[in-house]
């Protein structure tokens, strides 16, 4: 039927700041589901408190509220504007669950709002694990046998009666929290109090386990005609009992049977249109015996979930797009597929490649953490290799992880030791899938492998096809030895030619040499949905080694910019806001925008925000040969964060022209001491410092400056292994432990100015004037990185002579490092002295912070002035500011109970949230100020 033209108006609920479990996938569906909406002529509100992504910018709203996510915000949108309905499943389990506090407190109904995309119902029935539970065996499908627990003595009965080893599954709970195996009755007294502390209704599902079975997910689309659609199935290589969140996975499914997949089709149809009255997007998991393909169904979430997201960029399918359509009344037979133009949106995507998702952990920055991996989610981020087979996809998935792997393995960083190897391999942790491959390359036999992963022998037999050839590879002495045949087969496989070089212990640049003599070229294909049945537009490419070339180059002026990878602690969405807006204002100014980026849940991998994508490792080899084919005018290096600042030096001694700052300068603002000495030159303060090269040279340095001080690694990212030390003891063992872990880098030792204010400029310069976008003041004092702290736009309490030199030192570093576009500098006041700590020649973290707060298009400004198409006096700039903003850090430490909680100079944080205030009396700043001490630590 048409869509429904009583809805005139919509709210979309976001998902808040980033946490583990819900991240920035969430900033894509909410993305375009407005977009979606607003082709419909309908009015788009958005309440979100994220500052750093795309989705709270105006040009993805008409109206957008920066509030937090409680009912009273959503009542205070209500009683602004009038809102016809509400979408509440583009902004994860937040939005679903803000949407059920509504409606019990009788909100919507109130306001005469009517709730699209599900109902509260169907919401209840996915989330409440005893009601799902039966509701699949009433229609007829297999599920754990189970028992629902609302105190601890009913979880001990359940316990009893179904023995263990056993699931622990609270209800309403995000990312698998509180959750977990129990595998002996000794563990599960402390696992079952955790659960029920951690559900908000007080209530566990005790679930018998089905370890070593394996796990499938099925994304759905259905309308309110009750056509359904089967968008995407994924495989998890890991078997059940790790969360899908932190599971390898692929697509299409690789080692499931026809029958055994028409089974699965036909049971997820028939759970989707069991959940009442619902037209939206959908995700059903599911777990199967190896040995007798039985079925069973594990959860259902009726909404936009994590993997709808991977599911869109690996079928091209914009499940929330058509989701929201669905929503306000539209089906699936009226709608064409946006990637084809010409056929239905009824139409199920084929694939003729291979999609690997790799999940990205932070364990380093949670200290104490136990990194074995469970119910509970622990990664950060992800990746996403497309490629013509399942091998060629993980290696570059491996490429894309932003760890310094080459690929799988063949990189220096095998292990040796068999029982360190075996331990691994049976105790699932970030690394077992490169310990699997060290396995069969020690040769562990293949089926002792299976018994201790539970991985499916068809991919071990795929990654010792690896280690075969790399066993073959070992016979040429060097790369022109390799016959034309057999390298172009390595090249296919997905190996780089930095593996190839370790294997053979050459340089990599023989390497590529012989590889380009022998015309071993990637040719790039395109994402289309229907593996060529049907012509697409779609300008959304990948690599592979073919013979024909899909992708071909305009004779436009083009400008590649380069994103910033996997989703992480110190390198999150905000780079990601920052990179979509550099696509818009590339665009406007006339040029042909190209992304490269391997982020399944990011705006910026969207089919239709580049005019070209290439969903590619953010990595030396593939990024080299984008550009000898598509010859831009230049890169843009300053908005994808430190992964693309890294990629500088090397386009620089090639010749590419990077738009913007120069790498020189670049490299100035990087290299401490030729940055202090550019400082004193300017007459700028700085706190004494030295680079250390050894321990030697670390202690003497650190008694030259007095101590306390600061040591960190240079070149890094977030304040990793950044560390406040007292004495010459704790010095000496953080620099041993950095070079051990960072052999190549210089130790950086910094006089620590204790008890010092700290604060941060954003500045545009264009060459010739500086803009000063923000002042920000943090409320915790200097030692807590910047990520880490909370901060305040504009200052509340350093003195206007200490402001003044500020914006004196920042213009005088943007001038002489010759700036243009971004900078960040940070700042230290002591005793009303303003000491410069660093400058950033790039966006930084608090870019979209201040957008937001002042509603001035920084980003699209700065990549203008990068390009030489606008200096600033073409820009009238004018603020807006609101009373103060606060922008407020956010942390995922439940997942991580026995972590060490303490912040200090390096980043823990996974996200942020911004609050508007009127004054410093409002009760939020004095809390937060009052605590400005409190989690201070070395």
């Amino acid at each position: 039927m048409p869509k429904d033209t009583s809805i005139k108006s919509v709210l979309i609920i976001g998902s808040g700041p980033i946490i583990i479990g819900q991240a920035c996938e969430f900033d894509y569906s909410g993305s375009q589901a407005s977009r979606s909406l607003r082709e419909e002529g309908i009015e788009v509100t958005l309440i979100n408190s994220n500052p750093a992504t795309i989705m709270t910018d105006p040009v993805t709203a008409d109206h957008v509220y920066l509030l937090p996510l409680t009912v009273e915000s959503l009542v205070q949108i209500l009683e602004e504007r009038k809102i016809d309905a509400v979408l509440p499943t583009m902004g994860g389990q937040t939005a679903l669950n803000l949407a059920i506090e509504a409606g019990k407190q009788g909100v919507w109904e109130k306001y005469d709002v009517k709730l699209i995309g599900v109902d509260l119902e169907a919401i209840d029935l996915a989330e409440n694990r005893e009601a799902f539970r039966q509701l699949m065996v009433k229609i007829g499908l297999g599920v754990a046998p189970s028992y629902i627990a609302n105190s601890f003595l009913e979880g001990k009965e359940a316990a009893q009666k179904i023995g263990f080893p056993l699931v622990i599954r609270p209800s309403y709970t995000l990312g698998g929290t509180g959750g977990g195996f129990v595998h002996s009755a000794e563990d599960f007294d402390a696992a079952l109090r955790r659960g029920l502390d951690m559900s908000p209704v007080h209530e566990v599902l005790v679930e018998k386990a089905v370890l070593g079975w394996k796990e499938f997910e099925l994304e759905l689309l259905r309308d309110s005609n009750d056509n359904v659609v089967i968008i995407c199935t994924v495989e998890n290589l890991d078997p059940m009992g790790i969360h899908t969140g932190d599971s390898i996975t692929v697509a299409p499914a690789m080692t499931l049977s026809d029958t055994a997949y028409q089974d699965m089709r036909d049971q997820a149809i028939q759970a989707m249109r069991s959940l009442g009255n619902f037209a939206g997007g959908c995700n059903i998991q599911f777990s199967q015996n190896p040995e007798t393909e039985e079925l069973i169904v594990i959860e259902i979430n009726p909404r936009v979930s994590r993997s709808s997201a991977l599911a869109s960029k690996a079928t091209g399918y914009p499940i929330a797009k058509i989701a929201a359509k669905l929503a306000i009344g539209y089906t699936l037979d009226e709608l064409k597929n946006q990637i084809t133009k010409t056929t239905s949106a009824y139409f199920e995507p084929t694939l003729d490649y291979v999609i690997v998702k790799l999940p990205r952990w932070n364990f380093p920055k949670f200290q104490g953490a136990d990194t074995t991996l469970g119910l509970q989610m622990k990664s950060v981020g992800e990746v996403m290799g497309i490629g013509r087979s399942f091998l060629e996809a993980l290696q570059k998935a491996c490429q894309s992880l932003e760890n310094n792997r080459m690929g799988l393995g063949a990189d220096k960083k095998e292990w040796i030791k068999t029982s360190d190897v075996l331990e691994r391999i049976e105790t699932a942790s970030d690394d077992r899938l490169f310990r699997v491959k060290d396995g069969i390359r020690l040769g562990v036999p293949l089926k002792t492998i299976q018994n201790l992963s539970k991985i499916d022998p068809w991919f071990l037999k795929q990654i010792k096809y690896l280690v075969d050839l790399e066993n073959k590879l070992q016979y040429y002495n060097v790369p022109e030895d390799i016959p034309e045949v057999f390298f172009r087969e390595l090249k296919t496989l997905g190996y780089s030619d930095a593996q190839i070089a370790w294997l053979m212990r050459v340089d990599e640049e023989a390497v590529t040499k012989c590889r380009k003599k022998l015309k071993i070229h990637r040719t790039y294909k395109m994402v289309d949905t229907c593996a060529a049945e049907f012509e697409a537009q779609t300008p959304y490419f990948y690599s592979t080694f073919d013979s024909e070339n899909e992708s071909i180059p305009s004779k436009k002026k083009k400008v590649i910019v380069l994103g910033s990878g996997p989703n992480r602690i110190g390198q999150g969405i905000e780079f990601d806001y920052c990179c979509v807006h550099g696509l818009i204002a590339i665009k406007d100014a006339g040029y042909e925008s190209i992304m490269i980026n391997c982020n399944p849940e990011t705006v910026s991998t969207d089919f239709d925000i580049a005019d070209k994508l290439y969903f590619e490792p953010v990595f030396w080899e593939h990024l080299e040969e984008i550009i000898e084919l598509e010859k831009p005018e230049g890169v843009i290096v300053q908005l994808g964060g430190q992964t693309a600042l890294k990629l500088a030096e090397k386009l620089h001694k090639k010749g590419i022209k990077i738009i913007g700052t120069s790498f020189p300068n670049m490299d100035l603002a990087e290299d401490r001491g030729a940055f202090s000495d550019l400082l004193k030159r300017l007459e700028i303060p700085y706190p004494k410092y030295g680079a250390a090269t050894n321990a030697d040279e670390a202690l003497e340095i650190a008694n030259r400056v007095t101590y306390p001080v600061l040591v960190r690694p240079s070149y890094v990212l977030g304040g990793q292994r950044m560390r406040i030390v007292i004495n010459d003891d704790e010095l000496e063992h953080h620099v041993l432990s950095i070079f051990k872990h960072l052999p190549d880098n210089k130790v950086l030792i910094d006089q620590f100015l204790d008890r010092a204010k700290e604060a941060e400029i954003d500045a545009i310069c264009d060459g010739d004037d500086v803009h000063i976008m923000g002042i920000m003041e943090h409320i915790e004092p200097a030692g807590i990185h910047s990520g880490d702290s909370s901060a305040v736009l504009p200052t509340y309490s350093i003195s206007v002579t200490a402001i003044n030199k500020m914006v004196e030192y920042a213009k005088k570093i943007a001038k002489e490092l010759n700036i243009i576009g971004l900078m960040n500098v940070q700042f230290a006041i002591k005793d009303d002295q303003v000491f410069v700590i660093e400058a950033n020649p790039r966006a930084s973290r608090t870019t979209p912070f201040i957008a937001k707060a002042y509603k001035v298009p920084y980003l699209q400004i700065a990549t203008k002035i990068m390009l030489g198409t606008h200096k600033l006096k073409d820009f009238d700039i004018k603020p807006q500011p609101s009373g103060y903003a606060i922008k407020v850090p956010v942390f995922s430490f439940d997942k991580f109970p026995n972590v060490d909680k303490n912040l200090g100079p390096e980043m823990k944080s996974t996200g942020e949230a911004i609050r508007f205030i009127k004054d410093l009396s409002d009760p939020f700043f004095r809390d937060l100020d009052s605590k400005r001490y409190m989690y201070l630590t070395r």
